[in-house]
């Protein structure tokens, strides 16, 4: 092939940035680097679709290297393109202070579309990234003019194979069709702790083939196989694409190539040199940059970058013919949340509705406001109340819809969710119920650590569901969820509360989570006014009987906010004085100035409890050490609503003995 040469010295210096760097920090993974050079000098030098003037070319093609722990592959590739990456970056690799991290960052680093290194999530977010391709293109593309059209690439190694996540999020793909994802699978028969043998030997071809996927396998070191192999993945056939390359981790290491000992370890000073001269460098040729390569990436950016100037021409004159579609465009782009609250549901108190309907009457408007707002459920619509009712179900046939049904996929859910809140155009939200956040709270972390505006309706909140039992009752999660930093937890105690919540959480750039009740709860006067306001910050006062004395100090979430003002009501008739606090969102009260926090902890007040029903960590926050938490620190039962209520102590006549009497 014409350009073998200037590929073949791409390759050299894939591996020489690679080793180098990561001798210089004294740590990191040269395997896959070293291994999988020529499918990065393929994939960047004759196939990936980018705009080096404009990184940001919403018709770009994505590469996601879902083996992050490779991450010196892709910074010798964007600074060999000149992508935002210099030499003195690649230099850096893994110091303070710079933007070559150890797994790659979104956001961090420009090129990178996706922070990886949790392996399985990379791939996994990719299909989501392939799914907003196709809903922007059912959406925006017209019989004259084809604005979206990109594909969706990621690398991932066996680790990311044998990830439970990449099953559900692959086997989602091939149910959905999604024909612009091609996964390049670094097949190298070695894992960290050693042979892939050991632990690995399932035909992953047929898996994939079962999932919908079409199949290949190559030598992933051959240019002519790897050129054949991402003309064959073009084929638009309604099936995801899977090409297996067989590579040699650690190729050129003459010591270490083919071994585990290559895959996260630097090769050593000795086993540098020995490498530097099986590969044609001079012994102490650090850092090579070849001429060749650097050559042709700066024609590969040119041609690509003319490619940009092309598309751009279509989309103006798109722009200039689809005035309406432009309008939608741009408001999936910059999202205008103002005016939203005039718009929410009214609730009247006195009324009562379940914590998931409420958040229901919510989404609807949310959804007829927002066109960027999209969402679905783990095969729980029907029950965690997040179907939108006036959108259609995006298909495989038919993108263009907001209710994406994920199936029982919950990790999935939440990685894809990531990948379509990365596509820059969707505020996405996804829903299960609140005991199988574990499920999904990966991908939330990731969420919070990229800060992308992804929500989650968490349902069935507590003990209080009833007769499902302890399997589904959940005790510890929202502790769990509380402790993601960059998360808001909310537990609204109304449909106020609820609706407050979300105009806090549309504004976030971090995941929010809403753990919503099962069973009816009152819509309660106290939080009718200005509530938009006390659950921005975290916790605010709803009762106060203005004694002299502050004998008790409430704080309360969701669920129990009620039963805690009727308790508030018995103490007060008591003669005691007393407070109640509604606390919604930990984080936000956390993010209040001092003075109001010491405001709310009431440090003077004579007894602080804290009525919750999950468990007491996290609550001492609020009442100290010396506090009283009323709260669920055992796992459920199956029973009755009532009968659990009594069994665990959460009824008036309960709580006023325990404190009062």
């Amino acid at each position: 092939m014409s350009n073998a040469i200037h590929l073949a010295d791409l390759a050299l210096s894939i591996r020489s940035l690679s080793m180098d760097a990561i001798q210089k920090a004294n740590s990191g993974h040269p395997g896959l680097p070293l291994g999988c050079a020529e499918i990065g000098a393929s994939l960047f030098g004759e196939q990936l679709k980018y705009s080096s003037k404009n990184p940001q070319w919403v018709n770009r093609d994505r590469f996601v290297l879902s083996a992050g722990h490779g991450s010196m592959f892709l910074y010798a590739l964007l600074c060999l393109f000149d992508r935002g990456l210099t030499l003195d970056d690649v230099k850096s690799f893994r110091q303070k202070g710079s933007i070559t991290p150890g797994h790659p960052e979104v956001f961090e680093t420009q090129g990178v579309e996706m922070t990886t290194g949790p392996l399985g999530q990379g791939l996994s977010t990719a299909v989501g990234m392939a799914l907003s391709a196709k809903i922007l293109a059912d959406k925006f593309n017209t019989k004259e003019h084809t604005i979206f059209d990109h594909t969706v690439y990621t690398l991932a190694g066996d680790g990311c194979i044998m990830e439970g996540v990449a099953h559900e999020a692959s086997s989602f793909a091939g149910h959905y069709a999604l024909d612009n994802l091609v996964v390049l699978y670094d097949s190298n028969d070695i894992s960290l702790d050693g042979d892939l043998s050991d632990c690995f030997s399932e035909d992953v071809a047929k898996r994939y083939e079962a999932y919908g996927f079409d199949t290949i396998e190559i030598d992933g070191h051959n240019f002519d196989e790897l050129a054949r192999a991402f003309e064959w993945s073009k084929n638009r056939n309604s099936k995801p694409k899977l090409i297996i390359c067989k590579t040699t981790i650690g190729k050129g290491s003459p010591a270490k190539q083919g071994t585990s000992s290559v895959h996260g370890s630097p090769l050593g000073d000795a086993e540098i040199e020995a490498t530097r001269v099986n590969l044609g460098l001079d012994k102490n040729e650090s850092f090579y940059m070849g001429e060749k390569a650097l050559s042709y990436a700066k024609d590969t950016n040119a041609k690509m970058n003319s490619v940009f100037d092309q598309w751009e021409s279509v989309f103006n004159s798109w722009k200039s013919q689809n005035p309406d579609l432009y309008k939608e465009y741009q408001a999936m782009q910059n999202a205008d949340f103002e005016g939203l609250e005039a718009k929410m549901p009214k609730f009247t108190p006195g009324d009562s509705l379940a914590g998931r309907k409420s958040s229901q009457e919510c989404l609807q408007v949310l959804a007829e406001n927002l066109p960027s707002f999209l969402g679905g459920s783990a095969d729980l619509s029907c029950s965690d109340a997040t179907t939108l009712k006036s959108k259609s179900i995006v298909t495989k046939g038919d993108y263009n819809g907001a209710n994406i049904k994920y199936g029982v996929r919950e990790f999935a859910m939440g990685a894809i969710a990531n990948g379509l809140a990365l596509s820059g155009f969707f505020h996405p939200f996804v829903g299960t119920f609140l005991n199988f956040s574990d499920y999904v709270r990966p991908a939330v972390r990731l969420t919070a650590l990229i800060g992308l505006n992804v929500n989650f309706q968490f349902t069935h909140d507590s003990i209080f569901l009833g007769e499902d039992g302890p399997t589904h009752q959940p005790v510890e999660h929202a502790a769990a969820l509380r402790a993601i930093p960059n998360t808001q937890v909310f537990r609204p105690a109304d449909g106020n509360e609820t609706k407050a919540a979300w105009l806090c959480a549309m504004k976030h750039q971090g995941p929010s989570c809403f753990l919503l009740s099962r069973q009816n709860l009152p819509h309660l006067s106290q939080t009718d006014q200005s509530v938009a306001d006390g659950v921005s910050k975290g916790a605010y006062k709803v009762f106060d009987n203005n004694k002299d004395t502050l004998d008790y100090v409430f704080y309360s979430s969701g669920s129990e906010l009620s039963l805690t003002l009727e308790v508030a009501k018995v103490a007060s008739e008591k003669g005691y004085g007393v407070k109640v606090y509604s606390v919604p969102c930990f984080e936000l009260f956390e993010q209040q100035t001092d003075e109001y926090k010491n405001e709310v902890l009431s440090k003077s007040a004579v007894n602080r409890v804290a009525i919750e029903a999950q468990v007491s960590l996290g609550w001492h926050r609020f009442v100290g050490y010396d506090g009283e938490v009323i709260s669920v620190d055992k796992f459920g039962m199956s029973a009755p609503l009532k009968d659990i209520q009594e069994a665990y102590g959460f009824t008036v006549d309960q709580i006023s003995q325990r404190l009062f009497s």
